[in-house]
């Protein structure tokens, strides 16, 4: 078994999919209009055929309250993996990217928040070796 696809429920679409694409760099697998959503998955450019992360809409009322409830506790929706968290906070604070917890170090790892614009706290980690 293995892992095909990770979720992100987001506000906006359209919006989620400049922001998942022209600020944090992943490419579109796939863009399948659904009537009013689309069926929208990223890849990232190091893993083509990697796992998908799905661009969601968050219009389920159990779902759209948990976003609410994760972001107003600081609790990241998912994380991705990056090979310094230093460089990515410094790239992606240049582009105007907010983060609600700088580079920290703990349990092995270094990490960072930020807010995605499409009502998620995003943490991007960096494993030690």
């Amino acid at each position: 078994m293995k892992m095909y696809i990770k979720s992100v429920m987001v506000d906006d679409q359209a919006k989620a999919h400049a922001f998942y694409t022209d600020i944090l760099g992943f490419q579109t697998k796939h863009d399948i209009s659904m009537g009013e959503h689309r069926w929208l998955t990223l890849v990232s450019p190091e893993e083509a055929d990697g796992v998908e992360l799905a661009l969601e809409p968050n219009e389920y009322p159990a779902a759209s309250a948990l976003q609410v409830a994760l972001m107003k506790d600081g609790i990241p929706w998912t994380s991705f993996s990056v090979e310094s968290v230093q460089s990515e906070f410094e790239r992606l604070e240049k582009v105007g990217v907010s983060f609600t917890q700088p580079p920290t170090e703990g349990g092995g790892a270094k990490f960072a928040t930020f807010n995605d614009t499409c009502g998620n706290l995003i943490q991007v980690v960096e494993l030690a070796d």
